[in-house]
């Protein structure tokens, strides 16, 4: 077996993530795939290049002596990618390359943004991890990138990136089946929920220390399945977990979503880009713009959210 570039980019992606499960998500492949590819690697070199712990892989002697030649053929092999790219865009026209963790302010700023700019090829990639995003910003494989940083759980953010603040402290609430006993009242206090089991993602950056944190804090420690939100829907409806979610979420018949006593939970909402480029001479200062104005409508046609706002006195709330 002969190493290639898409090999060397694998370990990579496993030291950086420091699991074969969140690399696997980061590369877009699946997990036993990745996890046979390392195997076929350590064989073709004879010796293990990461040790399997409990909490995740780490490197060994060998995996750092690798990965110290591999990293700078991994950059330089990202870098003809994207001047090959931006050569390419620049021959054929204007584009906008964006990045984003999910929101449900999502649509209307790319619509706001396509009719701004008429005939730019504004292109969407979403990824579940801010700190992914953030890396193919600085790589030159983004023009902007939309994500959010649990509080209590700051990201790791490349150098020379500039930062927007869209929301400094916007609240999580709640979700839970219909006919939970704690849906009853508008706000939901966590002791409510001790007894519940919960979900949350773990490959989302800062996700899981951010609720362990929290309900910590709250004296409380209920058992945590760790799974895509898109399953914890499904469970949630069915009563069997209760789950974190954007305060912009709902309505829906068959799920409550409530905000909770003290606002523990907390994101921040950031947009960011790289100065000095075209693309953000001439779009990152509009496309803030029509950030905002999206996450406006998608905050004020949620009930509990703009009642939350108007609660808190909220700019969102003044501008309606």
């Amino acid at each position: 077996m002969e190493l290639e570039v898409r090999h060397l980019r694998a370990l990579c992606a496993i030291a950086d993530t420091g699991s074969v499960h969140k690399a696997a998500r980061l590369l877009g492949v699946s997990q036993p795939s990745l996890t046979t590819q390392l195997r076929r690697i350590e064989h073709a070199l004879g010796a293990e290049l990461f040790a399997r712990e409990r909490t995740g892989c780490r490197p060994t002697p060998l995996g750092h002596a690798v990965l110290s030649r591999a990293r700078p053929l991994v950059a330089q092999m990202a870098l003809l990618v994207t001047e090959t790219r931006a050569a390419a865009a620049r021959a054929d026209g204007a584009r906008l390359r964006v990045g984003s963790t999910a929101s449900r302010a999502l649509a209307g700023w790319l619509r706001r943004l396509r009719d701004r700019l008429p005939g730019t090829d504004i292109t969407l990639h979403m990824d579940v991890s801010a700190g992914a995003l953030l890396r193919a910003l600085a790589a030159g494989q983004l023009d902007v990138a939309f994500v959010h940083e649990v509080e209590g759980c700051p990201l790791r953010v490349p150098d020379g990136l500039e930062r927007r603040v869209l929301v400094e402290r916007e609240p999580q609430f709640i979700s839970m089946a219909r006919d939970h006993p704690a849906a009853a009242a508008p706000v939901v206090d966590l002791a409510d929920l001790a007894g519940d089991r919960w979900m949350v993602d773990p490959t989302v950056d800062g996700e899981w220390d951010g609720l362990r944190r929290v309900l910590g804090a709250a004296g409380i420690d209920p058992p945590v399945l760790h799974g895509d939100y898109h399953t914890a829907a499904s469970l949630i409806v069915a009563g069997e977990v209760v789950a974190p979610c954007q305060p912009t979420s709902g309505p829906r018949d068959d799920m409550a979503i409530r905000p909770l006593r003290g606002d523990p939970l907390a994101v921040r909402l950031l947009l960011y880009s790289r100065p000095g480029t075209d693309t953000d001479a001439g779009h990152a200062e509009p496309a803030y713009a029509d950030l905002v104005a999206a996450y406006r409508e998608a905050a004020l046609r949620t009930s509990a959210y703009r009642q939350w706002l108007l609660r808190h006195g909220s700019p969102l709330a003044r501008a309606a």
